[in-house]
């Protein structure tokens, strides 16, 4: 840990606070998932701790990732980037899940079959209503789904109405929550298709070849998927619809657009859930619900307020190894409860004292993740993609840009993408399954 603790985190940069607040996040993720199996007298229910956490890291990806594309104004370099920040760890911590199978079996919601091979290679687990080998990786779905839609819209320049799209989405969350009682496509088939589309579609894209029509395929593709065949197709709108807020809320703070659309949009995600045809879940009641989002727009609002100051080093060390701690800190919980036995009804002494081990593991694990599988990786795509922009990268997308395709270290090691599902595997009701 204290390797990575002693990597240089500027604490007034303009990206600190962003890191800050993946930190918070992360906390937020990793204590609804441990206090209901190690401390479940301390679990809080007047708001959701999970829900939380994704809110806030949904904002800081909405904020950053748009502006990142537009910033190198290069979607070859901008996927070869995501590719070597997202997958190594991601294919690792798969390898790991099934490796150990044997011990801790792969979870149910899993199809044992080709669909969910598909479904894991594109990421899209929870738009193709397939469940992921670790509850964490749903998230990851919406941030693909995102990044599709995100790449779509800057080819055809349709990616300055941010306002306009957050409010469009906040209110087909409503519309698809009054009407949808689940997913219509159901079944293998969607993730089968939607793999093919998906590796065809990047492969134009990265490639240069009708690079447009093929990411305009994949938007649609991606927006198809979230109402037709998500697993809660209200929330998956409302999701895009809090992404595309935190990129409203960039372009006010650059004075390229107004604020009052995210308010709409909040108070559209607030009311989503409330006649859900699918619903019940105690984390959308009415109080609960609201107290959530109102706690994660507070966040994320000083966050933004404190931006340029100096901030707590623990926060930004969390922020940097992020990704890690969501994706690890799951399965590592269920293998150190598969150890020590329920601890629900322990004595309080000696569950705090698991609780305390098990955290120091997770935070131990994600360090040595970040600093052996993240980061060079993450610099591996770096020269990649800069060297795929040199010999490959056209004058069609300079021109797009407008600016030359240089490297601002936001795709880099200070974009952590760090969402965390709403779901213990312990309590009745909590889990979208």
């Amino acid at each position: 840990m204290s390797a990575v603790a002693a990597q240089p985190v500027p604490a007034a940069s303009r990206l600190a606070w962003l890191d800050a607040l993946r930190g918070i996040g992360a906390l937020a993720v990793v204590a609804e998932h441990l206090l209901p199996w190690f401390l479940p007298q301390l679990r809080p229910y007047w708001f959701n701790l999970g829900v939380y956490g994704i809110l806030v890291f949904f904002l800081v990806s909405g904020y950053i990732i748009p502006t990142s594309l537009e910033r190198h104004g290069d979607v070859r370099k901008f996927w070869i980037s995501r590719f070597f920040r997202l997958y190594p760890l991601y294919l690792g911590v798969i390898a790991l899940v099934l490796a150990l199978a044997w011990w801790v079996p792969v979870r149910a919601e899993v199809p044992r079959d080709g669909s969910a091979v598909v479904a894991h290679a594109t990421m899209l687990l929870d738009v193709v209503n397939v469940g992921g080998v670790a509850d964490t990786m749903w998230t990851l779905s919406y941030e693909m789904v995102f990044y599709l839609l995100v790449t779509a819209l800057f080819l055809v320049r349709g990616h300055g109405r941010s306002g306009l799209l957050s409010m469009s989405f906040g209110a087909g969350a409503v519309v698809v929550g009054l009407v949808a009682s689940g997913a219509v496509l159901t079944g293998g088939w969607p993730a089968y298709v939607s793999g093919a589309v998906f590796v065809a579609g990047l492969a134009c894209v990265v490639w240069g070849r009708l690079r447009t029509a093929a990411a305009c395929v994949l938007g649609l593709m991606a927006l198809a998927l979230l109402p037709l065949s998500s697993r809660v197709p209200w929330l998956g709108v409302a999701v895009l619809a809090v992404m595309f807020a935190g990129t409203a809320i960039h372009r006010w703070e650059r004075g390229r657009g107004p604020l009052w659309p995210v308010a709409v949009t909040a108070a559209l995600v607030a009311v989503a859930p409330l006649w859900a045809v699918e619903g019940g879940w105690w984390w959308v009641q009415a109080d609960v619900w609201l107290t959530t989002i109102a706690l994660a727009a507070g966040t994320f609002a000083v966050g933004m307020a404190l931006r340029g100051r100096r901030l707590p080093r623990v926060l930004t060390w969390l922020g940097l190894i992020s990704y890690s701690l969501y994706l690890v800190h799951h399965p590592l919980l269920k293998y150190f409860v598969a150890i020590t036995g329920d601890l629900r009804w322990a004595e309080p002494a000696y569950q705090l004292t698991m609780a305390a081990l098990a955290l120091t593991v997770v935070l131990a694990v994600s360090t040595l993740s970040y600093r052996y599988v993240e980061r060079p990786m993450q610099e591996l795509g770096r020269r990649l993609s800069g060297r795929s922009a040199r010999r490959l990268q056209g004058e069609g997308d300079r021109r797009m840009a407008g600016q030359d395709a240089r490297h601002d270290g936001v795709l880099g090691d200070e974009e952590g993408q760090v969402p965390d599902r709403v779901r213990d595997h312990v309590g009745q009701g909590d889990a979208l399954r």
